[in-house]
Parts: C-alpha cells; structure tokens; sequence
C-alpha cells in the first residue's frame, strides 16, 4: 500500500471530501473498495444451466396440468448463449390440450416462458411437437 504523505498529516489529497470520507466511511476514490462484495451478475440472476432448467420446470408444470395422461409429457431445455430453447412434445391425441383453441393455451405458455426468461435476462422460446 502506498503511503501517501498529506495522508499521515490528516490533508487529503481531494480537499475536502477527507471529512466526508471520515463521517460516513465512503471514499468514492477508492477503486478497490468492496470489489469482493460486487458479484459478477446482477441481483435475481442465475447461472446458465440453472435458468434453463427452471424454465424447463415451468413448461412440465404447466403443460402435465393440462394433458391426461403426465407421463408422457416429455421437455427439453438446450441453452446457446442468452437464448432458452424449450421442446415439448405430447402425444398427438394430447396436441389440441396443449395448443388450445385458436392456440390460446400455447400462445400463454409462450407469454408466461418469456416473461420468466426475461427475469434471468434470456431469450426463452417453445416449440410445441406431437
């Protein structure tokens, strides 16, 4: 650490912002203060892997309510980059459960997926396959 000089007089080298610093504990020149304290993501926000397969979760939640027979649902989750890839595939007797009419269901699905997605600040998309 470098000793400075005008410090061990009680002289800043930032004129008086010395007793700011000294009331309230902040030296807002200090660079290296809290480093450790400041994670690399931002608040709310999980790893990868860990986003992928929450959305995973959200599709198999949703969609095993929806269908007959929840045993054969079956849900992928694939992550490139900021982008959630989610595949769910239904029996085909099960398809129009899932899809809704008009596509309500699958558009919704869709709606909720992105919005979850966007709190982890991904892309999220679904693809519906009988």
């Amino acid at each position: 650490m470098d000793e400075d000089p005008q410090a061990e007089n009680g002289e800043s080298p930032h004129g008086n912002e010395a007793q700011a610093v000294a009331e309230n504990g902040y030296d807002p020149y200090d660079e290296d203060e809290n480093k450790d304290d400041v994670a690399d993501e931002p608040y709310g926000e999980a790893p990868a892997s860990d986003v992928a397969e929450q959305l995973r979760g959200l599709v198999v939640y949703l969609a095993t309510n929806l269908v007959d027979d929840p045993e054969s649902v079956e849900v992928e989750a694939r992550q490139r980059g900021g982008s959630v890839f989610i595949s769910l595939r239904v029996p085909e007797e099960e398809l129009g459960k899932v899809i809704g009419r008009g596509g309500r269901i699958a558009r919704a699905m869709r709606t909720a997926l992105m919005i979850s997605g966007s709190r982890s600040n991904v892309r999220a998309s679904l693809d519906i396959e009988d």
